[in-house]
């Protein structure tokens, strides 16, 4: 079956990393992704058959892995995020996964899923090096696992988009829409605003969720993913939003079709099959380029690329 064609393309090496590039691990995925010293930096998920950490069984674990070409990538052994007795009420024996990035002035803002008896609740870190990490501070009640930062105060104000969620009865995730929340220093939360509902797309029926906005000239560029369902399950597709730059309320566009879906076989085939998933994107304006790297059925890690005005384009002719 050949793919039909989408704005963002896929790498010909695809998939960029796998399950043997980090020995022991079952899936490498849903990187969160940067740059850093002129570097491409990814923080990847990674699930374990069997592995130890300090003595102790891990079944994930967040590693750091960096690339000069954006292609090729060397992955760092030992984990970069370590549990905290700040958080004694995280489900122990589990590091994050999916994390988001966002970079303010010169600190990174990392923003992970911590799950245990009390929910998926999100947690807000930082570094400056990606050799250390510091754990700020829990920022959502649950279940709000991955608030996405912007990249800069808005009105004086820190702002993220929230991704509150409800499990159904079926332990799906349901009503999964978009709010925006403003803050003052990163840590209270308020001023929550309703943004974008699922079902204006039939890639986007039952769950929306969110990256980094990306500043543009054009407004702030959120690449999202989509759910839908299908007679093979629920469908994992991505697409994008546009918002104002000054009153990120506003949608003044969005994409009707998806801009990649999951049809080569390493992302129809795997832990969670017919799935492709972004914890980001990195935009380069003034070489029109956006690249996505995106987890493949929940397994290996793909890289999509494309043209940053087109995207623009769509957002604000399709919608």
């Amino acid at each position: 079956m050949t793919a039909p064609e989408f704005i963002l393309k896929r790498h010909a090496g695809n998939p960029i990393i796998t399950p043997a590039d980090f020995p022991g691990a079952k899936a490498v995925f849903n990187p969160g992704q940067t740059t850093f010293e002129g570097k491409t930096i990814l923080l990847l998920s990674v699930i374990h058959n069997t592995w130890k950490h300090m003595g102790r069984p891990i079944r994930s674990s967040t590693h750091v892995a960096e690339s000069a070409d954006g292609v090729r990538f060397e992955i760092r052994h030992e984990p970069f995020i370590e549990k905290s007795e700040q958080l004694p009420y995280c489900d122990i024996g589990d590091n994050p996964i999916d994390l988001r990035v966002t970079k303010i002035n010169d600190v990174y803002y990392i923003i992970h899923p911590c799950s245990g008896p009390w929910g998926t609740f999100a947690v807000l870190g930082k570094t400056t090096d990606f050799k250390t990490h510091e754990n700020v501070d829990v920022i959502s009640l649950p279940d709000n696992r991955l608030p996405c930062l912007f990249p800069e105060r808005i009105g004086g104000q820190y702002v993220r988009i929230d991704r509150p969620y409800r499990v159904a009865p079926n332990d799906f995730h349901n009503y999964g829409h978009l709010w925006l929340s403003y803050s003052p220093d990163l840590i209270h939360w308020g001023r929550h605003r309703p943004l974008l509902k699922t079902g204006w797309a039939p890639w986007a029926r039952t769950k929306i969720g969110p990256t980094p906005p990306i500043k543009t000239a054009a407004g702030w560029l959120v690449v999202i993913h989509g759910v839908a369902p299908s007679c093979g399950g629920h469908r994992y597709a991505l697409g994008a939003v546009l918002l104002d730059l000054e009153n990120p309320q506003q949608i003044v566009g969005k994409t009707y079709g998806a801009i990649l879906e999951p049809y080569e076989p390493y992302e129809l085939t795997g832990i969670v099959p017919n799935v492709v998933f972004t914890c980001g994107a990195i935009a380069d304006e003034a070489a029109d380029e956006i690249r996505v790297y995106y987890g493949c059925a929940d397994t290996s890690v793909g890289l999509a690329s494309g043209s940053l005005g087109e995207l623009i384009e769509a957002c604000r002719h399709e919608w």
